[in-house]
């Protein structure tokens, strides 16, 4: 059950997410406005680089995440990142009241409260691989997270952000319980990727439950 995360983009496009992947070949991708992550097999030759530079286009980002196949000399690169992978040991999530299911109608929201929390890729498309949840104050979005990464056994809680004038009340600790006992109701378990640089992330995931799985290198290069 825990190889499915050695590779969770590409067991994602396989299965859960198929129907939100494009293709080429053996390359996989999301589809535009979704996510930017590519995968490729474990050991991909050229013809498969080839695949997915066709794939996404001249000159667009081939965001690989945490695969660590090395693409052609002339992929340039963008991005490398390292930080952590992460799964859940802890019981069930705690009840969720006040915690509201994001649908399509708040995709504007999100993408405000994002574009002010800055907690990492998210698209108009983003909320589609999954369940969102958010906090409102007098109405207003301030806390959100979701479901991202889908490989067999597992869900990936991410966008996790709160705005800044809504931090230090918990809000983050809430939506992660509410999700993670979500993704237990269906007999799934959650994990996460984080930053190595994001100490305050990661003690906040140990103390809800999670433990680091491996270290991981998230990397991103231009096509030719």
């Amino acid at each position: 059950m825990l190889d499915a995360l050695d590779d969770p983009v590409g067991a994602s496009l396989r299965g859960h997410h198929a129907h939100l992947a494009r293709r080429r070949g053996g390359a996989a991708s999301y589809l535009p406005g979704v996510a930017t992550f590519s995968a490729v097999s474990g050991d991909p030759d050229a013809a498969e680089w080839d695949d997915l530079a066709r794939l996404l286009g001249r000159g667009e980002l081939a965001d690989m995440f945490s695969s660590p196949a090395a693409p052609p000399r002339d992929w340039e690169p963008v991005f490398v990142l390292d930080g952590f992978q992460m799964v859940w040991t802890g019981g069930g999530g705690d009840a969720d009241t006040g915690v509201v299911e994001l649908d399509a109608s708040g995709v504007p929201e999100m993408l405000d409260l994002v574009a002010r929390a800055r907690p990492g890729p998210f698209w108009p498309r983003t909320r589609e691989l999954g369940t969102y949840v958010g906090i409102r104050e007098d109405g207003v979005l301030v806390a959100m997270a979701g479901e991202r990464l889908r490989p067999p056994g597992w869900t990936e809680i991410s966008a996790v952000c709160t705005a800044p004038e809504a931090r230090g009340r918990g809000h983050a600790a809430r939506l992660v319980r509410a999700l993670a006992a979500r993704i237990e109701a269906r007999n799934e378990r959650p994990f996460l990727h984080v930053a190595a640089e994001n100490t305050g992330a990661i003690a906040l995931y140990e103390r809800l439950g999670f433990e680091i799985r491996q270290d991981v290198t998230f990397r991103g290069f231009r096509t030719p």
